[in-house]
């Protein structure tokens, strides 16, 4: 189908929910895009943080296609072989104790898994999120979501019992933690609030008044998780376990899945009927759960993610020009802070124009999230075009 067919039929047929840019893509390979008409593009956005593995890795395929024509859906009334193999590997890759997964379908519905829990295991009635943070658009994912610019309109919603901090600032957070909450959440690096983080001793604290209080520290890795920092989960890099970590995105490798991960003692409070869901941890899902993991184990992704990551945030920080304000991330989630939302937005247009699909976050981030199967070679590509576009 040609892109102006594609175009007219969303037009007709969709929600106009979605502002997005005229391209339309008819495959992908390793790190490269192909649009309708043929063009390539080396994609730096990754479907959102999505595809770690690229696009079309064989062995990914080869499973997939086996999964499909054996099984894919029997719900959750069964056991499922797939399910039950995932959970162990994500178990071999989660921090401390964190041993136990519930499937579900996203990250928003991850984090409202893990604040069900929460409440359920501590009885309390408030959550406390950061200011600028983002867990998700459905209702109470959207509750923890401090941003008013996504809750405009969907107040009814939106239950009071969340309650925000200054992200980074351990006093904020001081000031509303008590007996009466039942979760602190927190993500390791706000991604979709321009890929900010804070100081260690910051994790470090939080973690220590969720134990005082008897809080429930729930670290949401949608899309930090699954090695996009350097590290399997974005805690590690501040030696902080959690009690509950959230993971999606880069877990499925393309297909919907969501996990919620903990111990097994807050794990036994969510007993047959306090929570479901039809599709999740379905065996087509899980089985390229399985897939992603045993191939980043494989190539060494988490690695690779450190590797180049830093290399690459380096050569960013070093060039001089006024456009760049600031350089920060960690791995492969960088954001390039530019002057302003202007040139941000010339700078995702002229890579865009060159091959080079690029997203801004935040206003005048630059942010980058790569497969991360990225090379060298591909970093060149963008830093010589990149360059180019602040000249």
């Amino acid at each position: 189908m040609q892109f102006e067919e594609i175009k007219e039929l969303s037009s007709k047929y969709l929600f106009q929910n979605y502002g997005r840019i005229d391209l339309s893509f008819s495959h992908g390979e390793g790190v490269y895009l192909y649009d309708t008409e043929g063009k390539k593009y080396l994609d730096l956005v990754a479907g959102i943080a999505v595809n770690a593995l690229g696009y079309s890795h064989p062995e990914w395929v080869k499973v997939m296609q086996e999964q499909v024509a054996k099984l894919v859906h029997v719900s959750n009334l069964y056991y499922v072989e797939e399910q039950a193999k995932l959970a162990e590997k994500v178990a071999s890759i989660t921090p401390g104790e964190l041993n136990r997964s519930l499937f579900v379908n996203s990250g928003a519905e991850a984090n409202e898994g893990a604040l069900k829990v929460a409440v359920r295991y501590t009885g309390r009635q408030k959550v406390v999120s950061a200011l600028n943070g983002f867990h998700g658009r459905t209702a109470a994912a959207l509750g923890a979501t401090g941003q008013t610019k996504y809750q405009a309109s969907f107040e009814p919603l939106i239950s009071n019992a969340f309650q925000y901090y200054e992200y980074g600032n351990i006093e904020s957070v001081k000031e509303i933690v008590n007996k009466d909450t039942a979760a602190v959440m927190v993500e390791p690096i706000q991604g979709e609030g321009g890929v900010v983080s804070a100081k260690p001793e910051f994790y470090k604290a939080v973690r220590d008044i969720c134990t005082d209080t008897g809080a429930i520290m729930v670290v949401d890795e949608v899309q930090t998780g699954m090695g996009r920092t350097g590290k399997w989960f974005g805690i590690e890099n501040y030696k902080v376990i959690p009690d509950i970590i959230t993971m999606a995105k880069a877990l499925g490798g393309g297909t919907p899945i969501g996990a919620v991960v903990t111990t097994d003692e807050l794990s036994s409070v969510m007993t047959p009927g306090t929570h479901g869901t039809t599709f999740g941890g379905n065996p087509l899902v899980t089985a390229s759960g399985c897939a992603v993991i045993d191939i980043m184990k494989k190539e060494h992704l988490v690695k690779n993610a450190s590797v180049v990551g830093a290399s690459w945030k380096k050569e960013l920080q070093a060039i001089q020009s006024p456009k760049i304000k600031d350089v920060r991330g960690a791995g492969f989630i960088i954001g390039i802070v530019m002057d302003s939302p202007e040139t941000a937005s010339y700078v995702q247009k002229y890579m865009r124009d060159n091959g080079v699909l690029v997203n801004v976050c935040h206003g005048k981030v630059v942010r980058l999230i790569p497969p991360l199967i990225l090379q060298p070679e591909h970093v060149a590509q963008f830093m010589y075009l990149f360059k180019k576009a602040i000249q």
